[in-house]
């Protein structure tokens, strides 16, 4: 037995509350080590020494390159357990608990795996109305200024003194202008690029949090946003920009007024008196900025002041606009005091409402702060953006390599807890990465010496571009978790690094067969249920084809995803001939 390769590490993915009354537990072996797994567990309160063990089979739900991961979600009248773990490899028999392997049990109860209390709190459990969503991110300045119309004219507007600026035209009329075609493509649920007032065309350097920005629109316009949203049963995301603001925001501003006598300064990191705003972009600021740009100085988001202020904006537009979640802007550099804090204002003031963060990595094994974070074992966030995914079906689609998208899925099921995997957001480009028809028609490239790569392709490019992002949007919509399909990748739109993959959206000229393709996509997830919350179950992974069963109590589908740029035959698994 390579006991080498055992692991379970109780009060974490491999241990956790699917609900009050199921727990999920998990086991890592070597692979193909193991024949047979059984958990007995047990009450903490049991009366009883020796206490009563009752034993349940696991079962091997996947395989990777090195290992097998055994799972059971287990139904018992408990809510606090020890437990310990038998395995067999055919030739040898042993416990495992308390991180050691035995041939005896001993009556010391504090010897064995122990979940302490299926707390209600440490329960990830995304809102109902996220498993079964389509969502649509639009970044508002490029998607439309009317009724299947964008102006491409820049605006300037003035806020409190201040400008803000807009580029293409795009307003927040505009969106609710074309919610109609949004429903054809079966979206159900938008998630908003931010819309707050801010300087620039992004919305990025926040001035204020309680005003939409002059550029796109007024408060007004959002309401009857939200309203006509609801009235056709889509639900409305936006942004909480919260890691840095604007440096005309009202705290730095003070700052850089009244200079260390302002009762602001705690809010920020690093301040070097007197706090000066550098006017040449090159130069490094004397205060912490969000990745160097100096017109987005970092707030402390662990000082409670800063906590509680944001808190308030999260209420307030739930409270006041019923919008239906957030997504968190770089939520990796928001301490766990703040993630608890929101979370909490944000549910008590909206039970379903839905939170999820900007992670670029694993969210269950990121280490930042110094410690490993929690955001997914209850009370931080609901879910997170799976950029580990996109990477995956980006390179599967474009080198054939069956084998490691199946090894990346198959880690991102067995590393979340089983209510984030159905919700993740499962995109393949946003605003801060090269648009997918690009990636796919011509490769990722080096950044040109002269500036930023425009992403310009050729007709031979673009043709293969699109084709390849049939495929990447089919295993977009099929895997576990939830389609997030940035605007205009279903119309066509090509583009390179930020600004050139924020393009406008182009209405009149979109790619007809590949926007038929899409809402074939949303009408097969509407009529499947498996594609919501069903288990995946990897059939096989080989020679630039992956095929895989969504198994749901009432129905079944199997996918099977060739990236070769020749036909296949497949021979299906017997159970589907016919089908």
């Amino acid at each position: 037995m390579k006991k080498e390769a055992i692991l379970h590490i109780p009060m974490s993915e491999y241990a956790h509350g699917l609900d009050e009354k199921r727990i999920v537990l998990r086991l890592r072996a070597a692979r193909g080590d193991l024949e047979r797994v059984t958990l007995w567990y047990g009450d903490t309160a049991c009366r009883r020494t020796p206490i009563d063990w009752f034993p349940e089979p696991m079962e091997r739900i996947l395989s990777d390159e090195y290992h097998d991961w055994w799972e059971l979600t287990l139904e018992c009248p408990y809510h606090r357990i020890f437990y310990h773990f038998e395995l067999s490899d055919g030739r040898e028999t042993c416990f495992y608990y308390g991180g050691v392997f035995t041939d005896e049990l001993v009556d010391d109860r504090s010897e064995y795996f122990k979940l302490p209390f299926n707390h209600r709190a440490d329960i990830a459990r995304a809102p109902d109305w996220v498993h079964g969503a389509v969502v649509y991110n639009i970044f508002p300045d490029s998607f439309a200024t009317s009724r299947r119309h964008i102006s491409l004219e820049p605006t300037e507007r003035e806020f409190g003194g201040l400008r803000t600026r807009g580029k293409l035209g795009g307003t927040i009329k505009g969106v609710t202008e074309n919610l109609d075609y949004l429903a054809e493509l079966g979206v159900n649920c938008i998630y908003l690029n931010p819309i707050f007032a801010a300087g620039e065309y992004h919305k990025y350097d926040l001035i204020d949090y309680y005003h939409i920005d002059p550029c796109l629109g007024t408060n007004e316009d959002f309401r009857e946003l939200v309203d006509r949203a609801h009235d056709m049963d889509m639900r409305v995301i936006i942004d909480g920009v919260f890691n840095h603001c604007g440096w005309r925001f009202f705290a730095f501003e003070d700052v850089v007024q009244r200079g260390e006598a302002s009762r602001y300064k705690d809010w920020f990191y690093r301040l070097s008196f007197p706090v000066t705003r550098p006017e040449d972009p090159e130069e490094i600021p004397g205060y912490e900025c969000f990745g160097y740009e100096r017109l987005m100085p970092k707030l402390d988001t662990a000082n409670p002041e800063v906590r509680e202020y944001f808190c308030a904006v999260g209420e307030h537009w739930l409270r006041e606009y019923d919008i239906d979640g957030w997504r968190l802007d770089v939520a990796d550099e928001l301490p766990d005091e703040f993630l608890d804090r929101f979370h909490e204002a944000v549910r008590k003031e909206k039970k379903d409402a839905f939170i999820y963060g900007e992670v670029w990595e694993d969210a269950t094994d990121k280490i930042s702060y110094g410690h490993r974070r929690r955001y997914l074992e209850g009370g931080e966030l609901d879910s997170v953006m799976n950029y580990p995914f996109a990477n995956a079906v980006i390179d599967f689609v474009r080198t054939a390599n069956a084998e490691e998208l199946r090894e990346c899925v198959e880690n991102i099921v067995e590393h979340y807890p089983r209510a984030s995997l159905d919700t993740l957001m499962n995109h393949i480009g946003t605003h801060d990465t090269v648009r997918a028809i690009t990636r796919l028609g011509r490769g990722d490239i080096e950044r040109p010496e002269n500036g930023r790569d425009r992403g310009i392709l050729t007709e031979e490019q673009y043709q293969k571009g699109v084709c390849l992002l049939k495929l990447a949007s089919v295993l977009q919509f099929t895997l576990p978790g939830v389609p997030c399909v940035y605007y205009g990748d279903e119309a066509g739109l090509a583009g390179g690094e930020d600004p050139f993959n924020r393009a406008c959206f182009p209405w009149g000229n979109e790619n007809a067969e590949l926007l038929d393709h899409y809402r074939t996509l949303g009408r097969i997830r509407k009529l499947c249920p498996a594609f919501i919350d069903g288990e995946f179950n990897c059939i096989s992974s080989a020679l630039g084809c992956i095929a895989y069963e969504r198994n749901s109590e009432s129905c079944s589908a199997l996918i099977i995803a060739n990236a070769n740029c020749h036909g296949i035959e497949y021979t299906v698994p017997e159970r589907w001939r016919g089908a």
